[in-house]
């Protein structure tokens, strides 16, 4: 449990603002994430990461010569939002592309993916690569549909000697796919992680068991064992890792990995059976390492990755870096970096409205006032939903986001702003604050349906039926979902077909979306017996079925709240 602690709401930003006062002389705090202090050449690839906090030393402890040039961080376990990733990449760019990297999870997927659509929009060279590591998370014939765990170290150590050693963004990004593409890792837990201010942990491991293939967010493993001896254990992790080695392999880069609260001295005992059991397989261990790179806050537990070298990935394992918390050859020089001014978002201003825009600005205001204080109450019941087969902060987030959204709404009213600027900053900032998957989809959500709206006229029922389905087409598109994947996309497809038929017909919009809503809630009911097909539940879809879509639940509870306002 974590004890050291003031408000749990500003745990993350609290820790990464002392991180960065302990290692100045590596990093400058930037809103949402840390970049590098020292002095980049211009034309050089920016190797930047991130993901939810909770994981330390990732992401910031990589930030430094040899690795990465920023590092992008969510709240505890929640993606880092679209506008944050932007915002590291704008002060990270030194004019050779933008490679980003983070594991692949469906937040990280979406607010990452729709950053780089708007930072090439600015002419900015973007590429992704997701990690894909985890052997436990999908079989080897779908590969890149796997979670990233701690393969995001080897892989990202990669990725920032190549882009340190001046090589163009295309044969940065290939060169980060092959190292993705030969790495792999399997964990172990003995014990759950605890969220700050919970009392309880996200998942608990019966005693004298451990769990198999666990996630470093707080999913639980596929199935749970007895606990073994080292021995055993080294056996177990390393043939379920070595289960896909390339033909010919034989050379590795080799990581046993602490999740939090498993002593180094444990890590060396398993260590010395698993050193044998690799060599016994006839493989030579290159400049292997043992200790914390990817952590899940205070989880007991481990994991083993491996990644097979050819020359070219060899060289860049090998090649020298100076980090916070990983330093390999010789020291660079370095010298601080101009500092120039926080390439941060701009503070919003709203150009005139009409009278009418801005009265129905207002009232748009006021449903999100109703959905802050639903959530509030729900909070606890969808974090319940989520926790089956998911981490179990949706609500959380749900609640974070439209409080930030209302707050940002209101501010906007009282700037001045028409219903369309209005409602996109509500979205903006329900994305900025939540983080996640929720945080990414809503965020989405409301600035797409904003642009059915206008600054100039009073909104009327047809902008708002017509934004549903902007709304939704934008979700579909980048989210990635459909029907049937167990996802908030389950209740949303026939909230919009419904809202579209009876607004069609000639009902008044308050009985359209009063007939709206009440579909949306049988078919978020309805997903109960599905199987997730994406997201963090995917791993886990057996311990979902049964039970509704958190997502689609709170969707569901969002369009009833709204009937009611109407």
């Amino acid at each position: 449990m974590t004890k050291i602690v003031d408000d749990p709401e500003t745990f993350a930003s609290a820790a990464l603002a002392g991180f960065s006062r302990v290692y100045g002389r590596y990093v400058r705090l930037v809103k949402g994430g840390v970049v590098r202090s020292t002095a980049v050449p211009r034309g050089k690839v920016s190797v930047i990461v991130g993901g939810g906090s909770g994981h330390y030393p990732a992401f910031a402890g990589y930030v430094g010569p040899g690795m990465a040039d920023a590092a992008v961080a969510g709240e505890i376990f929640a993606s880092p939002s679209t506008a944050a990733v932007a915002r590291l990449c704008r002060n990270a760019n030194h004019g050779g592309g933008i490679l980003l990297g983070f594991g692949n999870y469906a937040g990280d997927v979406l607010n990452f993916g729709v950053a780089a659509e708007r930072l090439r929009a600015e002419g900015i060279d973007v590429r992704i690569v997701t990690v894909t590591d985890d052997v436990a998370s999908a079989p080897a014939d779908r590969h890149l549909q796997r979670r990233g765990i701690a393969g995001d170290f080897v892989v990202f150590k990669v990725a920032g000697a190549a882009a340190e050693a001046g090589l163009s963004i295309d044969e940065v990004e290939r060169v980060t796919r092959l190292a993705n593409a030969r790495t792999f890792s399997f964990g172990v837990a003995f014990g759950g992680c605890t969220l700050p201010g919970a009392t309880e942990p996200l998942f608990t491991v019966p005693r004298g068991m451990m769990a198999l293939g666990l996630g470093i967010h707080g999913e639980p493993g596929i199935r749970d064992t007895k606990i073994v001896p080292a021995s055993d254990l080294a056996t177990l992790l390393v043939e379920t890792v070595l289960a896909e080695r390339p033909a010919g392999a034989h050379r590795a880069a080799v990581l046993l990995n602490g999740l939090g609260a498993t002593k180094y001295e444990e890590l060396f005992v398993l260590w010395g059976a698993v050193e044998s059991k690799l060599r016994a397989e006839g493989i030579d261990l290159v400049a292997p390492e043992v200790g914390e790179y990817v952590t899940s806050l205070d989880m007991q537990g481990c994991s083993l990755t491996v990644m097979w070298l050819d020359e070219e990935l060899e060289r860049f394992w090998l090649a020298p870096c100076d980090t916070p918390v990983f330093r390999r050859g010789a020291g660079f020089k370095t010298q601080p970096a101009v500092l120039a001014e926080n390439a941060e978002d701009a503070v919003p201003t709203f150009g005139p409205a009409s009278g009418a825009a801005h009265e129905s600005a207002r009232c748009l205001a006021g449903l999100l006032d109703a959905m802050v204080s639903v959530l509030g109450e729900a909070e606890a019941e969808l974090g319940r939903i989520d926790a089956f087969a998911g981490d179990g902060d949706h609500g959380q987030g749900m609640r974070r986001g439209a409080t930030a959204a209302r707050d940002a709404i209101h501010q906007a009213v009282a700037g001045g702003a028409g219903a369309k600027s209005a409602l996109a900053a509500a979205g903006d900032a329900w994305a900025d604050r939540a983080g996640g998957t929720s945080g990414a989809i809503w965020g989405l959500l409301l600035r797409s349906w904003s642009s059915a709206f206008s600054d100039e006229e009073a909104l009327q029922d047809t902008d708002i039926v017509r934004g549903a389905r902007l709304a939704l087409d934008d979700v579909m598109r980048l989210g990635g979902a459909k029907p049937g994947d167990k996802t908030l996309v389950d209740a949303f497809v026939p909230f919009v077909a419904a809202l579209e038929t009876a607004s069609a017909d000639g009902l008044s919009l308050k009985e359209a979306w009063r007939k709206a809503s009440v579909t949306c809630e049988a078919a978020a009911a309805a997903t109960a017996p599905l199987s997730p097909r994406l997201g963090r539940a995917r791993p886990l879809a057996e311990r979902s079925i049964g039970h509704p879509d958190a997502g689609a639940v709170s969707l569901a509870l969002i369009a009833r709240t709204i009937a009611d306002r109407l």
